[in-house]
């Protein structure tokens, strides 16, 4: 099938309302999140289409596809983040360790302290590295006192291996960083409130690639500790830090399988043609 015949083809079936089902590994034993029949509308704009996955405790998982296929969407609605979003509406089950996060008693709050993301964008609160840093845990009441922050803010920073290049000037603007120490600030900041998992959205995507490789490795460390879900468009990236990958088309899951499987050997044919550039 000729590229632009395949593309036609898969619209079609998109367009037509038939459910596809996701091929490969995507439920687990124990999971930390637990996601089932999940669809995302934006007015009556449906984004993501009946999408139910588990992402396990502590594991990497990429998610990859076509520029707006919905992975955003998806992983944005992990923390309640497109209740921002006017008009955006989500149905389906999210629970994260057995606790339904869309039931009308949640407190979004304590949610996105739990849920963390860091953003494609590096955004610094227009404060000193120092505040950045204590402002999470300041507003949670996670010190007692100027001492245990002190503590949080000097861990935090050394857990993004950022500590040893701004320790002598942590009362300088974090505006002032580079834009790969702003991003390893923005993911000290989220881990200082004591996340459980890391949600990223194309986190190295406005970096250059020794700054890309800083964040990839310490993504590797962060996953001994957290669980995280990472939205990129680099396949490369995906291959290089995740454990397992998740394919997104049209707003649909395709296939989730550990993430060599899915480079080398992918099990669905839409999955096969977005790896090999047929399409995307």
């Amino acid at each position: 099938m000729a590229n632009s015949e395949m593309i036609e083809s898969v619209n079609n079936v998109s367009e037509s309302g038939t459910e596809r089902q996701t091929v490969g590994a995507s439920f687990c034993d124990d999971p930390k999140f637990s996601i089932r029949n999940a669809s995302v509308f934006y007015a009556e704009k449906q984004a993501i289409f009946d999408v139910s996955v588990d992402i396990a405790r502590h594991e990497v998982i990429a998610m990859i596809g076509p520029s707006g296929c919905g992975k955003s969407t998806f992983l944005r609605s992990l923390n309640r983040m497109n209740d921002t979003v006017e008009d955006c509406r989500v149905e389906g089950g999210f629970h994260l360790d057995g606790q339904d996060i869309y039931q009308d008693n949640m407190d979004v709050v304590a949610l996105r302290a739990q849920v963390g993301m860091v953003f494609q964008k590096p955004n610094p609160f227009p404060k000193s590295i120092y505040e950045n840093v204590a402002y999470g845990p300041r507003i949670h009441g996670l010190a007692d006192s100027r001492v245990d922050l002190d503590e949080i803010v000097e861990d935090s920073l050394r857990r993004a291996s950022l500590w040893d290049e701004v320790k002598d000037r942590l009362h300088q603007p974090g505006t002032g960083l580079s834009g790969g120490q702003q991003q390893r600030l923005c993911i000290a900041r989220t881990i200082a409130v004591n996340p459980e998992v890391i949600l990223m959205d194309e986190p190295c995507s406005a970096l250059d690639p020794i700054a890309t490789a800083r964040i990839e490795e310490l993504i590797e460390e962060l996953s001994q500790n957290f669980t995280i879900a990472i939205v990129t468009h680099s396949m490369q990236q995906a291959a290089r830090v995740s454990s397992r990958t998740a394919y997104f088309h049209l707003g649909e899951l395709i296939e989730v399988n550990p993430t060599e499987m899915v480079f080398t050997t992918p099990e669905h044919e839409l999955t096969e043609a977005y790896i090999t550039g047929r399409f995307g």
